[in-house]
């Protein structure tokens, strides 16, 4: 199968209006590239080694890149992109360059030409996120592994979202409680989950790749006894409530439904939410305490935010 690839230059500015616009056009996720990435001062607090190789960044600003499968509209469906960043302009939002280039992959190419970047990282005081294809030893006997082939599901576990998800999995997840994950991509945070030792874990997502990459995923961690992943958009295949919910996904995603998810959690349970930028946060925290839940914490890595909500008894 092949795939296009359309890669905007653009300024961090316009990064998650772009990614918004290319999410509504049928993209599964985005690659950012941002050339402040490469003099960004990083905390290390896990032992995290970062190794960025200059050729892969532009010499200024952001490029953001998308795949899209080949279809009869794909012409019209870039142009339509095209047309929506230019328009980001009415809304006073700095687009930059605004260069947008197109490019054939193979699906092979894609799903494996990025493995030789990608290797164990420790993102908590227990997890660590491993490649399928890498040995590792653990190092505590602690220590949770989550092992990893994401494939096209756009989820490696070493995102700053995913890493603030899981650390707070780590936090609050108890012995015996039920999961529900929205938005699984790869399965990484059920996979979290299951090794935290969760009695059950309903996760869904609208992506059928994603829906594949996870139950590879979830049985190569063998937490297939614990994890269903299921197909289906939000909370339509969830039909009991959960003492945990998680939704790593996009900010306006999470304000769309709030009601739906303090319906979904058990009285006492929590709702973990990431995927929001810092811009979002007062915005996501007010929906949520409209909706009634109550604000447990709120943790920032790199602009990116988790709110931890909690349902009162």
């Amino acid at each position: 199968m092949h795939w296009t690839e359309i890669s905007i230059h653009t300024t961090n500015e316009a990064v998650e209006a772009v990614s918004h616009i290319l999410h509504e056009a049928g993209a599964s996720g985005v690659v950012i590239e941002d050339a402040a990435d490469l003099t960004k001062e990083r905390e290390d607090r896990f032992g995290e080694i970062y190794a960025l190789d200059a050729n892969d960044f532009p010499d200024d600003g952001v490029i953001v890149k998308a795949y899209l499968s080949e279809s009869s509209f794909l012409h019209e469906t870039i142009e339509e992109v095209k047309a929506a960043i230019t328009n980001l302009h009415a809304f006073n939002i700095d687009v930059g360059r605004n260069i947008v280039t197109i490019k054939e992959v193979n699906e092979e190419d894609w799903a494996n030409a990025w493995k030789q970047y990608y290797h164990p990282v420790k993102i908590s005081q227990r997890f660590t996120v491993v490649p399928s294809w890498e040995a590792y030893e653990p190092v505590d006997s602690d220590e949770l592994i989550i092992e990893l082939d994401p494939g096209m599901a756009f989820g490696t576990g070493t995102h700053p979202t995913t890493i603030l998800c899981l650390q707070a999995l780590e936090q609050y997840l108890k012995e015996g409680e039920t999961v529900i994950d929205i938005g699984t991509g790869s399965g990484v945070l059920s996979i979290g989950a299951a090794l935290l030792k969760a009695k059950h874990v309903h996760a869904l997502d609208l992506d059928e790749v994603a829906v594949r990459a996870a139950k590879e995923n979830i049985a190569l961690n063998r937490a297939d006894d614990v994890v269903e992943v299921h197909h289906g958009n939000l909370l339509d295949t969830v039909k009991q409530q959960a003492d945990v919910v998680v939704a790593n996904i996009l900010a306006e995603v999470i304000l769309s439904f709030t009601d739906d998810a303090f319906k979904v959690v058990k009285p006492g349970g929590l709702y973990i939410t990431s995927g929001i930028i810092g811009a979002k946060k007062e915005e996501v925290k007010a929906a949520l305490v409209a909706s009634g839940f109550e604000i447990v914490e709120t943790v920032t890595m790199e602009d990116w935010v988790a709110i931890t909500a909690k349902k009162p008894q």
